[in-house]
């Protein structure tokens, strides 16, 4: 049967709905965001737990299958439209819009790298009927925040595998119905020989073992835990993980994260303009001195929008070919990734503090409408995810070598 014709066939489906087109899902995103992630936010970064009610909001409105392909039942977002998905999330709660986010990577790599497997061709149906939630566990005890190397390694037992990791975070993943695991191949590979494996919620048993009390990103409720795992062994995504994190689980981060650390930014700057024009209302006919601090920040928020959106098209632009897929993999692309990555997470707590000196007082306190403290908090975690000085050193490495050819 062909992909159309099996589409026809899904679609045709009573349990299944049609897929929607990218402006119906932004405006159910903004409105979750509004009425939804807001409404609980200082809730769920109070507690420390995971925004359920977002979530549930979001499985409602069908925007956890937006990054599988509509031939497969999904809205068949490109990068760029995920990318508007959890920065408009990000305006009502950060920690939302991370887990948004992460979910959003685990499915990409999966549609971009396995969808011509029959397996997960079947998953990826799946989770459009059942809007299933994607976590990851790419860190280990042991590897020191190089996520390019693992120590646990897939047991291969005829058809079957065993996968046990003891991770020093997993992204939500007591909440997740399925998670994407790194590991080496097999017990005889290298560190850096590696594979993406999926484990479903009746594979896994997750033993936590550090706690999740953070200064932000309460919300995403990711501590350490010891995971045990087996499955068949078609649930091994197909190619190495070199290549799906280059093409894929890079730039899908990179670019994504940017996105929400600039809509916490964006809502933190909108929060500043409501105090400016209060000021205004109350001395009619004089413009505040805030008012050119307002000025001079809404540039540094345009200004990382851009960079984040201009990655996001180029990625989008690169046709499906071996060549254009191929400059993913280059060197002047990893340098890109890596200056976007760090330039907006740079940016992000750099801009809610403007925002904050502009506000004063009321952004201060925590319990003030126009408190910021959360804000702050959350785009402190950007230069953390990855460590920035680890990705400095991989962009000096590049740089004694590579010559831009511009």
């Amino acid at each position: 049967m062909s992909i159309t014709l099996e589409a026809d066939a899904l679609l045709a489906s009573p349990d299944i709905q049609r897929p929607q087109n990218f402006s119906t899902l932004l405006a159910s995103v903004k409105k979750i965001s509004g009425e939804v992630a807001a409404l609980h936010a200082a809730d769920v970064d109070r507690q420390a737990r995971f925004p359920m009610e977002t979530l549930s909001a979001l499985r409602k409105a069908r925007v956890l299958s937006a990054a599988i392909p509509a031939s497969l039942g999904g809205t068949g977002c490109s990068l760029t439209e995920l990318a508007h998905l959890c920065s408009t999330l990000a305006q009502g709660c950060g920690s939302s819009a991370m887990v948004l986010a992460m979910h959003f990577i685990q499915v990409a790599c999966i549609a971009r790298h396995g969808q011509e497997n029959h397996f997960f061709k079947s998953y990826l149906r799946d989770l459009v009927k059942h809007q299933y939630l994607l976590g990851s566990m790419t860190s280990e005890v042991g590897t020191y925040g190089d996520t390019r190397s693992s120590i646990c390694s897939v047991e291969r037992k005829g058809d079957q595998f065993v996968l046990n990791k003891d991770a020093t975070t997993g992204s939500y993943c007591a909440f997740a119905d399925g998670i994407l695991v790194t590991s080496r191949r097999d017990h005889d590979a290298a560190a850096n020989d590696q594979v993406l494996v999926l484990v479903r919620r009746d594979d896994f048993t997750l033993k936590q073992t550090t706690s999740w009390d953070t200064l932000g990103m309460r919300g995403t409720c990711s501590p350490g835990f010891r995971m045990e795992s087996s499955g068949a062994i078609q649930q091994v995504v197909p190619g190495s993980f070199a290549d799906s994190s280059a093409r894929t689980m890079v730039p899908y981060s990179h670019i994504l994260w940017a996105s929400l650390w600039w809509g916490i930014a964006a809502d933190a700057v909108a929060k500043a303009g409501t105090y400016v024009r209060g000021q205004a209302r109350d001395q009619p006919g004089t413009v505040p001195p805030t008012a050119t601090r307002l000025a001079e920040v809404s540039i540094e928020l345009e200004t990382m929008k851009n960079n984040w959106q201009s990655a996001a098209q180029d990625f989008d632009a690169m046709a499906p070919d071996a060549v254009s897929q191929d400059q993913l993999s280059s060197m002047a692309w990893a340098l890109r990734m890596n200056n976007l990555k760090m330039s907006c997470s740079e940016a992000a707590p750099k801009i809610v503090h403007r925002a904050l000196q502009i506000v004063g007082i009321l952004g201060y306190k925590n319990d003030s409408p126009l408190s910021l403290g959360r804000h702050y908090r959350d785009t402190l975690s950007a230069s953390l995810m990855i460590s920035n000085d680890r990705i400095a050193a991989k962009s000096a490495s590049m740089l004694l070598v590579y010559k831009d050819a511009a």
